[in-house]
């Protein structure tokens, strides 16, 4: 890592140490990330449990840092204005970067105070719909993008450190204005996250027989509705705005919906612009999706069972582009969908059939 801040260069040979502020999931998983990277990362978080736990995960050291080249803050989006403005002010050689959602707002703030130019924000799109450091994943970067966005003033110094760090983390930088990237979220983010949460909202008082009937579509639909009620109320609130523009579009749409099903309408335009609007989802290494099949395959909901479907699939040189299980209801049975290159697909179902399993597209 190389030094931004006028007192932040390497001591003793060392590499220079990083303070993360706020031990949850992406704060955790950043200290996971570089202790594996070699850097001296210490620890903060105004809930000592959090510490405790994010240091007996190894992500670094629970006792005061004396000069840090580089403070992560990674609190909640309330207060994260005020804590980047203490950092700053806190630690005159260190660069300060936050990993907060939203980020129009929170720069204006910093911007119009002193520092400023030390100051990079930035956003890894990285998350789960688990919380706290218990959480946490060094892995959990790898291959997304991180958002930079620097202030007006920032020096090339202090954008170059937070990039590296993102390199360093396995992530992809991105470098966008604030009101953009708080609009791009709000469209793949913060939307998703409420239609989640309001379909899953539906189930609360359906009776257990209907339940009963979910499938793998509707957990997938409702699996990041399980996040951080909290964390979200704030998020939603900060970037209301932008939320609410894409909101109303979506309203539009709905009433649309609605109004087709109790007439002759058609829900044509409605389907295939969804159907569209899901392809055009950059795929796993960016860039246009492939053309993908699937291929379905029977396995016991035994120890091992997956692994030795995996080794197989290994040995036939067809490379598993997306994986997903569902069980089926009252049997000790999974069925695991393998999506493949469309053009290999035959192929994985004849080699693993000869094998003896029951595989079919």
């Amino acid at each position: 890592m190389t030094s931004a801040g006028p007192d932040a260069d390497e001591r003793d040979g060392a590499l220079p140490p990083t303070l993360v502020v706020g031990c949850g999931l992406i704060g955790t998983s950043i200290a996971l990330a570089l202790q594996e990277q070699g850097i001296r990362v210490h620890l903060s978080d105004a809930d000592p449990e959090h510490v405790r736990v994010a240091v007996a995960r190894g992500a670094g050291l629970s006792e005061p840092v004396a000069d840090p080249a580089l403070v992560v803050v990674a609190v909640p989006p309330a207060i994260t204005s005020s804590v980047v403005q203490a950092a700053l002010q806190d630690w005159p050689g260190a660069v300060v970067t936050d990993v907060a959602s939203v980020k129009a707002d929170l720069l204006a703030a910093v911007q119009a105070g002193p520092h400023a130019e030390r100051y990079v924000g930035s956003h890894p799109m990285a998350g789960s719909e688990r919380s706290g450091p218990a959480a946490a994943s060094g892995q959990l970067f790898e291959g997304r993008p991180w958002v930079l966005v620097p202030t007006t003033v920032a020096t090339d110094a202090a954008v170059r450190l937070v990039e590296e760090v993102a390199v360093m983390l396995g992530a992809v930088p991105v470098t966008m204005d604030a009101r953009d990237h708080d609009a791009a979220v709000a469209l793949v983010s913060h939307v998703p996250q409420v239609m989640a949460t309001l379909a899953a909202a539906r189930l609360c008082a359906a009776p257990s027989a209907h339940l009963a009937l979910a499938g793998q579509g509707l957990r997938d639909v409702t699996r990041i509705a399980g996040s951080d009620p909290h964390l979200w109320r704030e998020i939603l609130s900060g970037n209301a705005t932008a939320v609410r523009d894409v909101l109303a579009s979506v309203r539009v749409d709905l009433d649309h919906v609605i109004d087709a099903l109790g007439s002759s309408d058609d829900l044509a335009g409605v389907l295939e612009a969804g159907r569209a609007g899901a392809g055009r989802i950059p795929g796993k290494h960016g860039g246009a999706r492939p053309d993908l099949g699937t291929v379905f395959v029977q396995i016991s909901d035994s120890p091992g069972a997956l692994s030795r479907l995996f080794a197989r699939v290994g040995t036939s040189g067809v490379n598993i582009e997306d994986l997903r299980i569902d069980h089926e209801l009252g049997r000790p049975v999974g069925l695991v969908e393998i999506a493949v290159l469309a053009d290999r697909a035959a192929e994985l179902v004849t080699v693993l059939t000869d094998d003896g399993w029951t595989a079919y597209q």
